[in-house]
């Protein structure tokens, strides 16, 4: 993986907190904590868009899309 150097601003207190993460092994350097914090927060985005547009679905047109065509297959399918 590729990295890129980035200059950033956090609070202070945000700082102490990454660095006390640091100095107790949590994590092998600043820029570790950073890394994984934001992939964390951008995973979570992800996953909340995803629930967001799940919610939006109408369930019973999905399931008569599941359903659309499972007449004509069970036809073909031989009995057992």
């Amino acid at each position: 993986m590729t990295t890129a150097k980035v200059a950033i601003t956090l609070e202070r207190n945000l700082l102490k907190e990454v660095d006390a993460l640091v100095k107790s092994r949590v994590y092998p350097s600043r820029s570790r904590a950073i890394q994984e914090a934001v992939a964390d927060k951008l995973r979570r985005i992800k996953g909340d868009r995803l629930a967001r547009e799940c919610a939006r679905l109408d369930r019973d047109t999905e399931q008569e899309l599941a359903e659309e065509g499972m007449d004509w297959e069970l036809e073909e399918c031989p009995e057992y």
